[in-house]
């Protein structure tokens, strides 16, 4: 019925289309392990990604500061973030769903000796146009505040 998990390399892929599926995968009960977070791509140019993500990161508490959400900068913290906004992850469905990914930046130990996927409906050169802008979330998290 399932594999014991899947392995998806995150290089050339668009950051939306590959949440998406992968929400849908772990909804349904499979295992997800994303490697090289820091490769997924976005569509849009870099400026206009890093302006909508400081926006993002601008949103406060005014009370009291330290309560308000965490923004998370690593890429690999993003795509999880993103998956649990297409994730019911106030239930307990959505909690078990959400406790069946695991992402990482880079390849660790144990992954980069078995064999990864692609997605195909996601891969950026499928999906988009060759003149249209795009930047990779490695560079955008550098941009605002990820040291790696």
């Amino acid at each position: 019925m399932f594999e014991k998990e899947i392995i998806i390399d995150g290089r050339n892929h668009l950051l939306g289309r590959l949440a998406s599926i992968v929400a849908k995968e772990l909804l349904n009960g499979q295992r997800v392990v994303v490697v090289r977070c820091e490769q997924i791509l976005r569509s849009g140019s870099l400026f206009r990604n890093k302006m909508k993500r400081q926006a993002q990161m601008h949103h406060r508490c005014n009370t009291n500061p330290r309560r308000t959400a965490t923004h998370w900068k690593s890429p690999s913290r993003i795509l999880w973030k993103v998956l649990r906004g297409m994730t019911p992850h106030k239930t307990s469905r959505g909690a078990a769903a959400m406790s069946r990914l695991k992402v990482f930046e880079g390849i660790p130990f144990p992954y980069d000796q078995k064999k990864r996927m692609v997605i195909p409906q996601a891969l950026k050169v499928l999906r988009m146009k060759s003149h249209r802008n795009f930047c990779s979330m490695g560079d955008l998290a550098s941009i605002t505040g990820w040291t790696k």
